[in-house]
């Protein structure tokens, strides 16, 4: 059996994915003036509005790996550029939230919308137990991955 065949083949497509994927986030920020740090940034606000909460500055920096002067300088740099704004939680005025404006997932959409597209489009050719796989297989990776300290 060759690599290709083996669990060691996908370890090394997987590998390629995921470069093809950090090259397509870099060319994002680069065409949006941004870092990849702000880019890793609006993902992690994204991801947090979609599990339907909103991020603290203090998480988010956690989530990068920041200490509180770099948090503050990626949020006032996207705050700048209108993709992220501070929100003050009604429940407690010194707490604040951060969230994306419609301007970041406008130009998020126009860059990544045809990748996203072309993924759902694979996706409905599976079968029920083939993206039960795909979804066990890739959560596994990133909980992995995780605990590792990669993520």
């Amino acid at each position: 059996m060759g690599e290709s065949d083996s669990g060691l083949g996908i370890v090394h497509l997987l590998r390629e994915v995921t470069v093809e994927l950090a090259l397509l986030q870099s060319e994002f920020a680069r065409a949006n003036g941004m870092h990849a740090t702000d880019v890793r940034a609006l993902i992690c606000v994204l991801d947090a509005e979609r599990a339907g909460d909103l991020l603290t500055p203090g998480r988010l920096g956690a989530q990068l790996g920041l200490n509180s002067a770099g948090t503050t300088s990626v949020i006032d740099r996207l705050e700048r550029a209108g993709h992220l704004r501070r929100l003050h939680d009604p429940d407690d005025r010194r707490r604040v939230r951060l969230r994306t404006t419609e301007q970041a997932v406008t130009l998020g959409q126009g860059h990544f919308g045809p990748l996203i597209a072309h993924v759902l489009d694979l996706l409905g050719t599976f079968e029920e137990a083939e993206v039960a796989a795909v979804r066990r297989f890739l959560t596994s990776v990133r909980d992995t991955a995780r605990d590792r300290g990669a993520c």
